[in-house]
């Protein structure tokens, strides 16, 4: 698949706060101190490194940095449902320890980063998929509607019964977003495509940590006759792509990870038609990058289809024979022939 090859832009914690972080899941290849210049702190968003999805593909970044940049990487999960005050003693005492950038992965993170950022004015902080409202933070966007887009286009080149489905994650603007691209590109292609919407929980960000709850949902998708489930839901979207699996000539789409290449969920890689992937590991890579060469990005920075900030996978071969179907519907919008919708 293609990949971002540059991305355009250019006091130690309090006693409670160390026990915030021991609660919070902290993993580190550094500990103590509170010096500048220690190196990446990055807060996971719910479901943590091993989601085989979106966090995965942030600490991918930080992967990539370690070993070409030598920094250290400090490493905390986000718990199911947690208050705004949680958030910003993790990015506090990630700040107050000295790492520089600090990186908050989810747009749960959009509010509290950008408020502990004006308390630490000469410490640069990063989250993705929410906006910059601070002078020393990035605010790290993508078009996930236009990779949705073309999953959507390979939906419905490969159904049979002409029934699809998607399942999100919570109904919220971002999730909405992979819906509306996805529905849009099922329909542009075939209008006679039936497409079945539905959310794992409203509002709980436990959607993105659910795996049976995802399972149970797809099962039933099934049962109604739906042969392409497109999964947007984090962790959870493993228990959808697992009930998949089970059925004879029924194809599941991974998102914001190639899915078919996570160790995770290998057994299941013949049923992975594609993923709607998001490069969120070399937009993490890049801010890490520009901070170590004393020229921080900053500001908002929003990763397209034209940019390759979004891209779609083509690990197992099951695409190969629409690749033409698919290649076309990325032209048109890149060339701002088809407008994708961001909303339902």
């Amino acid at each position: 698949m293609r990949r971002v090859t540059q991305l355009a832009a250019a006091a130690t914690a309090t006693a409670a706060l160390a026990l915030t972080v021991t609660a919070c899941g902290e993993s580190s290849s550094d500990s103590g101190g509170g010096e500048k210049g220690k190196g990446v702190g990055l807060a996971f968003d719910v479901g943590g490194r091993d989601d085989h999805s979106f966090n995965e593909a942030a600490a991918r970044g930080t992967d990539r940095a370690k070993k070409e940049l030598g920094v250290k990487v400090k490493q905390m999960t986000a718990g199911n449902n947690e208050t705004e005050a949680t958030r910003e003693q993790r990015l506090t005492s990630l700040a107050e320890a000295g790492y520089d950038p600090v990186i908050g992965v989810g747009f749960n993170y959009g509010k509290s980063i950008n408020k502990v950022a004006k308390d630490f004015p000469d410490t640069t902080f990063g989250v993705v998929d929410s906006g910059s409202e601070q002078k020393n933070v990035a605010g790290m966007t993508f078009a996930e509607h236009e990779a949705s887009y073309l999953v959507g286009v390979a939906a419905a080149k490969k159904t049979k019964s002409k029934k699809v489905s998607f399942i999100g994650g919570v109904d919220n603007a971002l999730i909405q977003k992979f819906e509306a691209g996805y529905v849009k590109g099922v329909k542009d292609t075939d209008p006679k495509i039936k497409v079945e919407v539905d959310y794992l929980y409203k509002e709980s960000d436990k959607g993105f940590n659910d795996p049976a709850r995802a399972k149970d949902m797809a099962k039933g998708m099934l049962g109604r006759g739906n042969d392409v489930i497109y999964t947007a839901a984090g962790q959870s979207g493993a228990g959808s792509i697992e009930e998949v699996s089970k059925k004879k000539g029924a194809w599941a789409i991974g998102v914001d990870s190639d899915q078919y290449r996570q160790k995770g969920l290998e057994k299941y890689r013949g049923a992975i038609l594609t993923s709607a992937v998001k490069n969120v590991d070399v937009a993490v890579f890049d801010l890490i990058k520009s901070v170590k060469d004393d020229k921080p990005m900053t500001g908002d920075l929003t990763f397209d289809l034209k940019k390759d900030g979004v891209s779609v996978a083509t690990s197992g071969g099951f695409i190969d024979d629409i690749k033409d179907d698919v290649d076309k519907a990325s032209k048109k919008i890149a060339d701002g022939e088809v407008k994708v919708p961001s909303t339902p």
